[in-house]
């Protein structure tokens, strides 16, 4: 009788999608004896147990941000059922598992991709001396079957891992699809510079699975590692997209922004709608000398050009990472505000991790690093950044998230970048925040309170305070409670102004043109006065002559 087999893993949130066990599921569930199920980081162990136990062998997918729940899961289920056997594959257990294979509680590992092992062992179980990359224990040996093996990616033709859910389901979640595998880059600190190896996938393939999820899904996220690598394949999924997406789809990419095509960038501003493409950009540093030392290539000044033409139709998130050699906080501090300028509508601000398996890990004493044991092995210190630099560092990584991200304050922001340092600000924010309110517990009333009181503190510009009460009514869809004493001047008859009968007013003084502003990023001086319009659930600001 054949074991019964679960592909299962613990996603970091209920709208994701794991692929990876789709595809080994489409592969082979033609047995009849395997299934998949998946679960979140935030489901309830025990339940997750107890639903994994009713199986013979149980396979996890692991991954960085789930290693940890993932063991803790292992363990509950073999104190249920302690002949159910384990197996783990995943990047977060292809290198340095030696401690994980250690643990009384797992069995078996597959190192590297997992289609061929994992059809070997599903195969040929419990006889698995012969599957390739597994890693196993016999009596007290831990045994390696490394194999020099790689996935042929053509046997995924004509192949759907989607179809196995209800469709309706895909509607409410972020779904995956590849196009490729491998990365030409060499970027230290990233897993897949270790695959330098491009494979794609065949282009029918490609658009049915597209098609399918374009038509049952909503935010479709291509998980190659650099999307616009090839000209012509960049431009024909474009355009099959175009030809196809339904409202409401959202595509996001990942790019590398210094190699966009002159063609791809002129395409996209003559026929790709507004905000349906989502471009994703490590910038990781404006530092040449940390980008060397790294393996990475990079043109700022390309970037920031690629950025600028495209900025108007493509929703924008770019990464800066925190800790790389030889950058010290005055360097990232260049790094960040010189990001910052772009203005993506989200800056991520991450701290280097050291990723098993990454040379920047195996070469960490080189630069006196320290790093957290447990993942998700995040940097403690360096030869570059002291303790007390990062515990800066992060209160500005919060204020970051808060007051731009969200985005609560574009336009306060957009001004200090412009005439103080943006680094410099959002650090002693940050910190101002962090003696007066908790990150993790605050209302939206204290946001902006605190962003008010702490500007005070910091420059008696009044622009800025003026700026600060304008985000404050903007970020309202309603009138909220006035929370800045301004100076109400708001006229009875506004019967010219208004566009519905229904509307509330506020009346802003302020000592510039916001249009001005608004148009070309510069201050120019002049007293008058902005109504903000609220109108139900949206607002719009008025330019009112009434009431100079």
């Amino acid at each position: 009788m054949q074991p019964s087999i679960l592909l299962t893993t613990l996603n970091a949130k209920y709208i994701h999608l794991n692929l990876a066990i789709r595809i080994l599921y489409d592969l082979n569930h033609h047995r009849g004896n395997i299934f998949w199920k998946e679960f979140t980081i935030k489901s309830d162990f025990d339940d997750v147990a107890t639903k994994c136990a009713a199986y013979d062998i149980v396979c996890f997918s692991c991954y960085i941000w789930n290693i940890t729940q993932t063991l803790d899961v292992c363990k509950r289920i073999k104190n249920i059922s302690p002949e159910t056997k384990i197996l783990l594959g995943g990047p977060e257990v292809s290198y340095e598992y030696d401690d994980v294979i250690a643990n009384d509680d797992v069995d078996y590992i597959i190192v590297g991709e997992g289609e061929i092992p994992f059809e070997e062992f599903a195969e040929n179980y419990p006889m698995v001396q012969n599957v390739s990359n597994l890693v196993y224990k016999n009596e007290d040996k831990v045994i390696f079957n490394s194999q020099n093996i790689q996935f042929d990616i053509n046997r995924l033709k004509n192949r759907n891992p989607y179809q196995y859910d209800h469709p309706a389901d895909l509607e409410k979640k972020v779904c995956y699809i590849e196009t490729s595998r491998g990365c030409p880059y060499k970027c230290e600190f990233c897993l897949a510079s270790l695959d330098n190896k491009m494979r794609y996938l065949p282009m029918d393939t490609i658009k049915e699975n597209l098609l399918y999820l374009m038509k049952h899904g909503k935010t479709i996220k291509f998980l190659d590692r650099t999307f616009n690598i090839k000209r012509d394949f960049t431009i024909e999924l474009f355009q099959f997209i175009l030809d196809n997406y339904r409202e409401g789809n959202v595509f996001q990419f990942e790019i590398t922004a210094d190699i966009v095509h002159p063609d791809i960038i002129r395409f996209i501003n003559e026929n790709v709608p507004k905000n349906l493409f989502r471009f994703e950009i490590g910038i990781q540093t404006v530092n040449q000398l940390s980008n060397r030392e790294v393996s990475r290539k990079q043109n700022f000044e390309k970037t920031s050009h690629v950025i600028n033409q495209l900025k108007d139709r493509i929703e924008m998130h770019l990464d800066l990472i925190v800790g790389l050699p030889l950058e010290y906080i005055d360097d990232l501090k260049f790094s960040f505000e010189e990001t910052f300028k772009l203005y993506p509508p989200e800056l991520q601000l991450g701290f280097l991790k050291f990723l098993k398996g990454t040379p920047v890990r195996q070469k960490y004493e080189h630069y006196g690093y320290q790093f957290d044991p447990m993942p998700p092995y995040q940097i403690i210190k360096s030869d570059f950044l002291s303790e007390k630099d990062l515990t800066q560092i992060t209160a500005l990584e919060h204020a970051l998230e808060i007051y731009w991200n969200k985005p609560r304050t574009p336009e306060t922001l957009k001004y200090i970048a412009q005439n103080y340092s943006i680094f410099d600000f959002l650090m002693g924010l940050g910190q101002y925040f962090e003696r007066h309110l908790l990150f993790h517990k605050h209302t939206l009333n204290d946001v902006f309170q605190t962003i008010y009181d702490f500007a005070k503190t910091y420059t008696s510009d009044h622009f800025l305070s003026e700026l600060i009460t304008i985000d404050y009514y903007s970020f309202h869809k309603s009138k909220p409670k006035d929370l800045f004493e301004i100076e109400q001047k708001v006229e009875e008859d506004l019967s010219e102004l208004a566009s519905h009968q229904k509307s509330k007013f506020v009346s802003i003084p302020i000592s510039f043109n916001y249009q001005i502003w608004k148009e070309e990023n510069r201050i120019e001086e002049t007293a008058e006065n902005w109504l903000i319009e609220f109108v139900g659930t949206s607002h719009h600001i008025i330019h009112s002559k009434v009431l100079q």
